[in-house]
């Protein structure tokens, strides 16, 4: 009588059938049930309600302000990124492991926190408050305040995609650029850059995705002002305290879908350029 033995590496088949189970049903009860509600509440009373809410003034407003926030803050921080993850992968200084921690700090601050920090900051009893508004220079419940907070909760996407893709790869190809008389800049733009950009790409699309959809730092500074410095997201919180659910689902709706959109995006780039990306991971 033979028996049949298993290799050191590989699970039986009613351990894979469970754990894929549980992965697709935790999936579709938490990110997909409430994902496809969202889309059925908003279109409940039929496409034109839904489309009179999105295009209603506030709304337009609100998701101008969403768009012009994001497209300030996702390159400030591209930035960022970009000189922290080549500080922390490519010297050697002390504090190093501090720098690191520092970046990591919006993950463990609550939003709301940042929010006030910013409002003790350039609020009239705050520091730099009574001077701003002797100068007339709006900080809070204005653009640059809604910059300031949107900046804050979503720098770390960038570095924190970068850093470990940049020590792993290493400095022996700068130092080889070096040694044959490139400079700085030109080290990054024909070395750095292509060997980052799709860990680049990718911080860049999360940064953007968390930057239209945050709340709870942009709540705080915003002063909830309709249709001047409210975020889709504040906007949505208000059509749903105004008892408007078909607007407020509507909003949230094409939040949504701004958000499957980036999605969409890095699925397809990740397609048409399978090979690449092959290649630069065995690299």
């Amino acid at each position: 009588m033979s028996r049949k033995f298993l290799k050191p590496t590989e699970d039986p088949f009613w351990l894979k059938a469970l754990l894929f189970a549980v992965t697709l049903g935790f999936i579709a009860l938490v990110l997909l049930l409430p994902l496809m509600l969202v889309f059925r509440e908003a279109l409940v009373g039929g496409l034109g309600p839904a489309w009179d809410a999105i295009t209603e003034t506030d709304s337009l407003a609100a998701l101008r302000l969403s768009l012009l926030a994001a497209a300030i803050a996702v390159p400030l921080n591209t930035v960022f990124g970009i000189a922290a993850a080549w500080a922390v992968a490519k010297f050697d200084f002390p504090g190093k492991t501090f720098l690191v921690t520092l970046i990591d700090l919006p993950f463990s601050v609550s939003p709301v926190v940042s929010g006030l920090v910013y409002v003790l900051v350039f609020g009239m009893q705050g520091w730099f408050g009574p001077w701003l508004a002797g100068h007339d220079v709006r900080i809070l419940f204005a653009l640059p305040g809604i910059v300031l907070a949107t900046v804050f909760v979503t720098f770390p996407f960038v570095a924190r995609e970068l850093i470990p893709l940049m020590v792993d790869q290493g400095r022996d190809e700068e130092e080889a650029a070096a040694t044959l008389g490139a400079s700085g800049f030109q080290t990054f733009l024909r070395v750095t850059l292509p060997n980052i950009k799709w860990g680049l790409l990718y911080g860049i699309l999360l940064c953007n995705a968390r930057a239209l959809g945050e709340f709870g730092a942009v709540s705080v500074v915003s002063g909830h002002i309709r249709g001047q410095t409210n975020t889709m997201p504040l906007h949505v919180e208000l059509l749903y305290n105004n008892y408007d659910y078909i607007g407020a689902f509507a909003v949230a709706a094409l939040l949504a879908l701004l958000a499957l959109v980036t999605l969409a995006l890095k699925s397809f780039l990740e397609w048409r350029y399978a090979d690449e990306l092959a290649a630069s991971h065995r690299h």
